[in-house]
């Protein structure tokens, strides 16, 4: 499923990925359709800043290749770049991927770039990555997140790290707004790798509270999970 509740505070992949699932009466709920029509409701839906997770876990990382997974808008790609990472950039969404471009040309930093649409239950980058970011791979319908969480870690080099962050509950001006929904913590999604025995390292299994603003534009946070791993060989 997709959640937007940070839409107005910090960019995340904002469930951009997922192929199954409608109302009858448009577009695939979380198919590309769908998300190019809902990133054309306007001229930017997130607020163009780096997930702050992603800039805790990843600002000591030493640059090499990064795979951006659900790249929206672009500000995490962006953010890796200026810090010297040759970026493989994704998401589902033609518009999504267009308006990161062109964020990342204003940045300066779009020759270290290279954007690919891709539907993660159908396709997936090839290449292995020094980093592989998945912020916030949450999408609507039957999305097979464990099975694309696995082909991410599979995709990281000996000596690479992958980050997992995840919503952890809902916000705090509206806590039981998801409770039906399962959000599986660190340790959970850990499990759901299948990593073969001795061949990762746990550096961060936590959750964090974080700030961000309410639809009414007041201060308020959210519960969100972080898993940092890094492929030993």
């Amino acid at each position: 499923m997709a959640t937007h509740d940070h839409e107005h505070t910090h960019e995340h992949t904002h469930g951009t990925h997922g192929t199954h699932g409608t109302d009858g009466n448009g577009p695939v709920a979380g198919g590309a359709e769908f998300w190019d029509e809902r990133y054309g409701e306007s001229t930017r839906i997130w607020s163009g800043n780096p997930n702050a997770l992603l800039v805790r876990e990843a600002q000591d990382l030493t640059p090499g290749r990064a795979l951006d997974l659900g790249c929206g808008e672009g500000a995490d790609t962006v953010w890796l770049a200026r810090r010297g990472w040759r970026v493989t950039a994704t998401d589902i969404s033609k518009v999504a991927l267009g308006r990161a471009a062109e964020h990342a040309a204003e940045a300066g930093v779009g020759d270290l770039v290279d954007w690919q649409q891709h539907d993660f239950a159908q396709t997936f980058p090839e290449g292995e990555f020094d980093l592989v970011s998945a912020c916030f791979l949450h999408s609507y319908g039957d999305f097979p997140r464990e099975r694309i969480l696995r082909r991410a870690a599979a995709a990281v080099a000996p000596g690479g790290t992958l980050l997992v962050v995840g919503h952890a509950g809902g916000p705090s001006w509206n806590p039981e707004a998801l409770a039906d929904i399962h959000f599986p913590t660190p340790h959970e999604v850990l499990a759901q790798l299948e990593l073969p025995e001795g061949g990762w390292e746990v550096l961060t299994a936590a959750e964090h509270v974080q700030p961000m603003t309410d639809p009414e534009g007041r201060p308020g946070t959210r519960p969100d999970n972080a898993l940092k791993i890094r492929r030993l060989a």
